[in-house]
């Protein structure tokens, strides 16, 4: 059974995305965009939902830095509404995302990731299918001008860290193990605070 590792980039704040900032906040560096081109990863197949595959493709052929390397990747792309992937190495998958990931999971010779695509992370997180939880934290807050909050709908969720890296000096990237929780830990014992 392969590895599937939930992979975010996110403001401190949580946001995926913000309205005016450039792709990356602006803030890549030569050190973070070095560990993405020369990721022993770029061979694992992506899966990634319709709007992030469509905006992917459009930052990559738009010359967005770091976005070079996905032409080459195997990507899943998950929707019912899309009638074609066309950019190149890629797979359009039609059916239930969580059942096609269940056999992609049993039957790949590569382990897999996700690449943004909230609605697809949030339904496999659920359905007990993600076994790591990567986010590369930017420093910033994007309170006002944020959207699409990352963990906004998601279960319960134990995190175990199993690696962090600093990158340019200031981009945290942190690897979790995850585990689902039906209720938390010490139920009945009080509150987190």
């Amino acid at each position: 059974m392969q590895q599937l590792t939930i992979d975010f980039i996110m403001s401190l704040d949580g946001y995926a995305a913000a309205e005016g900032w450039p792709g990356w906040w602006g803030l890549e560096g030569p050190e973070y965009l070095d560990w993405l081109a020369a990721s022993p990863e770029n061979d694992d197949p992506i899966l990634m939902g319709g709007n992030t595959y469509r905006m992917m493709q459009e930052m990559a052929s738009g010359g967005e830095p770091g976005t070079d390397v996905l032409g080459a990747m195997p990507k899943v792309v998950f929707s019912a509404s899309m009638e074609a992937a066309d950019w190149a190495n890629s797979t359009l998958v039609r059916t239930d995302a969580v059942e096609a990931v269940r056999t992609l999971k049993r039957d790949s010779d590569r382990p897999l990731r996700t690449l943004g695509s909230l609605s697809l992370c949030r339904s496999l997180l659920r359905a007990g299918l993600v076994d790591r939880f990567r986010t590369v934290v930017f420093p910033v807050i994007t309170g006002k001008t944020g959207h699409e909050r990352i963990f906004d709908g998601y279960p319960d969720v134990q995190l175990d860290l199993v690696e962090s890296r600093v990158f340019d000096g200031r981009l945290q990237m942190l690897v979790y193990d995850t585990t689902v929780l039906d209720a938390p830990p010490l139920a009945g014992q009080g509150t987190a605070t």
